[in-house]
Order: structure tokens, then C-alpha cells, then sequence
């Protein structure tokens, strides 16, 4: 036996031992296996989904009165709004009227396929649906059980390591007093110890899902083999009334098919025209517009046209030009400009003329004193002034002053 020192002696590294992978890999070991059974899964629900679609024309034929008189219970009423659709042969409203009449054939069809679907197809079915449950049984059985054992070993493996850890920290703090048991040498050769336990069980694991993996290729081509078979022979048993149920489905979709595209439009429209917009109408213009009121004498201007008029800012200089506007109210109203469409024309200064005194013009040039009431900010800001205004000519100034 070799006398070695804690300084000097080495425990056995990753390379010593051949642990070039991590001890616990990352991979769940029941991934492949629940993939592989999901995948079964994935085909049980085809053969269901088979199964019911079969039992459901089983059941049709089996009730062909019966259920084929709900499916023309769900067309049996008048279209709703029926009105907007033209009665004549040739349109939507007729189509319906074939579309009852072809579903009424149907409920006279043989019951004969009934009892061979029930007796010849499903069965088929019924016994690869069988043989895919066993197959899953074996899967768990076998594979998902071999990973639920990895899983347990890695636990294992797991807590011993941890353990490894916490003793080999103590033995670098502590100096390395022990109980014989907890000396970082015995439990690393338990972690080897059972770290081989967890290798070989993941080796198995491996190994057996490699074979069921080999086995799932041809098990698929027999499960889609079968699902052929089952298919072929339903078609067999019910190409029969299949041909006479496409026929009287072709005779549906003819129908409709020769609906004249504007048929349903040109006849509407030819019915509504009273309630509909003829595009040859002119468009409206104000204009041409007539309203009570609008010529009433109130409403014409005394006197209308654009002025100057110098601002009421101190600290400002020059005229800017407006709308003027001498109502037979007496008002003397000044607007941006006389478009009435594009903003809505309000005042921006009202003048009530006999409360005002008006200057003598000077030239194209008057003043007007008086009080604001436009009830703008700057109408209640300023209260009365006196305006500068300017004409275009002297006549027009006379003309605002006589218009008083």
C-alpha cells in the first residue's frame, strides 16, 4: 500500500474515470419514449377518427329517413329576407327549391349499405384499433418504464454527488477530520459506483428504445396498410349510393353554377328601382337647393363687399383685409372671407350700427366707434373701440356710412 499525503495525493479526475459527458445529462430519458407514444397516439385518433366517420354513414344509412329529413328540416323554411331574391326559375330562390327536392331523394335511399358497413368495414377497424392500444402498453411497459428507472438512478447518482460536494468543502475548511464514511475518497467511489449503475441502465434504455424506434417504421406501414384496406372496402360497399348521392350533389352545384352572375342584381333592381339611386341623377348642389326662409328680407345684405380695417393692436401697423357685411338688422359684421362651405361663417367682429357713431369718410378712409358683440375672446377683451377702415374708393366709404 502507497503512503501518500492529502497534498500530494489525487482522487480520480473525469479523464481517469472516462467521464468525458456530463454525469447527469440534460436530456429527459423519457423524451424519446413519450414521443414515441404521443405517435401512437397520433394514429389511434386517425383509426377514431375513422371509426366515427364510418359509424356516422353507418348510422345515416341505418336512419336514412330520419336523419336525412333533418337535413332538410335545416332548408325546409323560406330564406329569410326571401323577398330581395327573384322567384323564377334561374335564380338563387330556385336553387333552393332543387336543393329540397334532391335532398328528398335522398331519404328514399337503399338501407342495404348499413348492415355491411357494420358487418364488413368497422370491424376492420375495430381490430387495428386493438392491436394499437397493445402497442402502447408495450411501449410503457417496456421503454417508459426503463426511463422512469434512469430517472430514479440519475436522482441517486445526483445525491451523492451533492454529498461528494459538501465533504470535499469540509475537507478544505476542516482540514480534513472525517468519520471514515464521510472521506471524500469512499464517496467518490460510491458516485463511480453508482454513476456505473446509471451508465448501464441509460445503455439498456438506449438500446431498447433503439429497437422499438426500428420497430415503429414497419408497425406504421402496417397500421397505413390496413387503413387502405379499410378504406377500399368502404368504398366498394358504398360506391353504390355514393354514385347517386354525387349525382344528386352534381345536380345542386349545377344549379347554382348557372345562376347568371347580375341575375339576382338585374331583377332586384329592376323591382326597387323607386328605392334605389339612379346614377344618371345629377349630384345635389346647394345652389339648386330651396329652404323656408332663405329669400326672406332679413336675410339680403344692405351693403356687402371687402374693407381694410387697421387692428385694434396698438403694437401692431398696416390693414388687413375682410368680408363686410351691412345687415338689414343693422349689424355691421365682419367675416374672413364669403366662402360659406369651407368653415362655418361666424363673425369675427359685430358692430350694432345704431349704437355706433361712424365717422366722416376722409377719403376712401372712415372710423367706426362702437361695441363689439360678436362674443369672440377679442370682442370681450377689447369692449368698444374705435375702427380704422379703408375702402376702395371714396364712394364706397360714403356708401358705408349712408348705409346706416
Amino acid at each position: 500500500m502507497t503512503d501518500t499525503s492529502p497534498t500530494t495525493s489525487t482522487l480520480p479526475s473525469r479523464a481517469m474515470t472516462g467521464m468525458s459527458e456530463d454525469a447527469i445529462p440534460d436530456a429527459d430519458p423519457s423524451t424519446t419514449a413519450g414521443l414515441l407514444a404521443e405517435r401512437l397516439q397520433a394514429w389511434k385518433f386517425v383509426v377514431v377518427y375513422l371509426q366515427e366517420y364510418m359509424t356516422a354513414v353507418e348510422k345515416i344509412h341505418g336512419r336514412q329517413v330520419k336523419d336525412y329529413e333533418k337535413v332538410l328540416k335545416t332548408i325546409s323554411n323560406p330564406l329569410r329576407h326571401g323577398h330581395h331574391f327573384d322567384q323564377s326559375v334561374g335564380g338563387v330562390a330556385s336553387f333552393f327549391e332543387n336543393m329540397r327536392a334532391n335532398t328528398q331523394a335522398m331519404i328514399n335511399t337503399n338501407m342495404e349499405t348499413e348492415k355491411s358497413l357494420k358487418g364488413s368495414v368497422l370491424p376492420i377497424l375495430e381490430r387495428l384499433h386493438k392491436e394499437i392500444k397493445h402497442k402502447a402498453k408495450e411501449l410503457q411497459s417496456g421503454a417508459q418504464s426503463g426511463a422512469k428507472e434512469v430517472e430514479k438512478l440519475r436522482n441517486t447518482t445526483q445525491k451523492h454527488m451533492e454529498l461528494l460536494g459538501q465533504q470535499t468543502a469540509s475537507f478544505d475548511s476542516a482540514g480534513g477530520r472525517f468519520h471514515g464514511s464521510d472521506d471524500p475518497y469512499v464517496l467518490l467511489r460510491g458516485v463511480l459506483h453508482r454513476l456505473g449503475n446509471q451508465v448501464v441502465a441509460e445503455n439498456n434504455h438506449r438500446n431498447d428504445l433503439v429497437a422499438v424506434q426500428a420497430n415503429f417504421k414497419s408497425f406504421e406501414a402496417h397500421v397505413l396498410q390496413v387503413v387502405q384496406q379499410a378504406m377500399e372496402a368502404f368504398v366498394q360497399l358504398a360506391g353504390g349510393q355514393g354514385e347517386k348521392t354525387r349525382a344528386l350533389y352534381s345536380d345542386m352545384l349545377g344549379t347554382v353554377q348557372a345562376v347568371a352572375p347580375d341575375f339576382e342584381w338585374t331583377r332586384f333592381s329592376g323591382r326597387c328601382a323607386d328605392r334605389l339611386i339612379n346614377p344618371e341623377d345629377p349630384p345635389r348642389s346647394v345652389e339648386a337647393i330651396q329652404f323656408p326662409n332663405m329669400d326672406h328680407a332679413s336675410t339680403k345684405p344692405l351693403i356687402e363687399g371687402s374693407l381694410e380695417r387697421k387692428s385694434r393692436n396698438k403694437l401692431s401697423w398696416g390693414y388687413s383685409t375682410g368680408y363686410y357685411v351691412v345687415t338689414p338688422a343693422r349689424f355691421l359684421h365682419e367675416f374672413k372671407d364669403s366662402d360659406d362651405t369651407r368653415q362655418d361663417p361666424k363673425p369675427e367682429l359685430s358692430i350694432y350700427l345704431p349704437d355706433a357713431v361712424i365717422g366722416a369718410p376722409n377719403g376712401d378712409k372712415f372710423n367706426v366707434k362702437g361695441k363689439d358683440r360678436s362674443k369672440t375672446i377679442s370682442s370681450k377683451l377689447t369692449g368698444s373701440s374705435e375702427l380704422a377702415f379703408k375702402a376702395h374708393s371714396a364712394p364706397d366709404a360714403q356708401r358705408c356710412r349712408r348705409r346706416r
